[in-house]
């Protein structure tokens, strides 16, 4: 990513998050207690049905407003296709189930943009509204915080089992399932838990994105392996090859930070790059039960500690 650390037309007194804590979302006050928010996402096909790519991807643009906590209200939608090489009405389509999504999640599609390209990519650009006082930035996480995992892990290496047709076609449709699912329940229960941090764990992996929270809250991180909830199936797709070259290259680069307990078999599960994945929430002990009760399927994976790095133990 192009960062602009240090641009004048990165820096405003008004801007509450902006990119050099390489956060979800951009949170910007318009006043009265309120602030913007405002992301984008963009992606190539990670699924054959197109109704499902439209679906993954609005859910997944969706996904960065409510990791931060807030509402989203409008939306702006790119299309990129290859019109001599495949149908436009696969477009609509895909078109379609990114629609679909965004009405579900109460958001307008106020317009949007499209072209012709060599290959097809669809995503949008999401505008929501936060409190500007009640916001979850990933640099908040507190020493003796718990961790919150709010879906399971594997995407990647289901996706790229899908790609190589190798998926058990029951796997990929709870995949493809849990990645259209919304994380509204998980964002709106930010607040309600007094949470302290949220990201949401797409590209980089679990570990990665876990790596920008302890650094962004100069503070460590343990996971406990035997917690983190996982895809069933999933370790037999790994053993049989199916990972991709993002997910190799989430594992390279956390390497230096991660001291590891347990084999390279279970870090790559941990850095297996995720679309549309869950929350990872950090907050009070107190809180985390209240915080489960209100996001099914949910479970406390670590903690956080004070000091540097992350430790996963068995």
């Amino acid at each position: 990513m192009v960062t602009v650390n240090g641009h004048m037309a990165s820096a405003h007194p008004d801007l509450l998050v902006g990119p050099a804590s390489s956060d979800d979302a951009g949170v910007f006050d318009i006043g009265a207690g309120r602030a913007l928010v405002q992301t984008v996402d963009i992606f190539t096909p990670v699924v054959d049905a197109p109704s499902d790519w439209g679906r993954i991807a609005a859910a997944n643009a969706l996904s960065d407003v409510y990791a931060m906590g807030g509402t989203p209200l409008t939306a702006l939608q790119y299309l990129a296709w290859p019109r001599d090489k495949l149908d436009l009405g696969l477009a609509a389509e895909v078109v379609s189930g990114g629609l679909d999504v965004m009405a579900k999640a109460g958001c307008t599609v106020v317009g949007g943009h499209s072209i012709d390209s060599p290959e097809p990519t669809y995503g949008f650009a999401v505008t929501g509204m936060v409190g500007s006082d009640s916001y979850f930035p990933n640099s908040g996480a507190i020493p003796g915080d718990s961790l919150i995992l709010t879906k399971p892990l594997g995407i990647g290496i289901i996706t790229t089992a899908i790609k190589r047709g190798r998926c058990p076609p029951e796997l990929a449709s709870i995949a493809i399932e849990s990645m259209a699912a919304l994380n509204d329940l998980a964002g709106s229960a930010l607040t309600r838990s007094s949470a302290h941090a949220a990201t949401d764990v797409t590209g980089f992996g679990l570990l990665g994105h876990l790596k920008e929270m302890c650094l962004a809250s100069n503070a460590a991180a343990t996971v406990s392996l035997r917690l983190v909830p996982i895809f069933e199936g999933v370790r037999d797709l790994l053993q049989a090859g199916m990972w991709a070259g993002g997910s190799a290259r989430n594992l390279k680069s956390i390497l230096d930070f991660v001291e590891s307990e347990v084999d390279e078999d279970d870090l790559k599960l941990l850095a297996d790059a995720q679309t549309s994945g869950g929350l990872l929430v950090a907050l009070s002990p107190e809180s985390a039960g209240e915080y489960q009760r209100s996001v099914p399927g949910s479970a406390v994976i670590g903690r956080v500690r004070a000091g540097s790095g992350i430790t996963v133990t068995p």
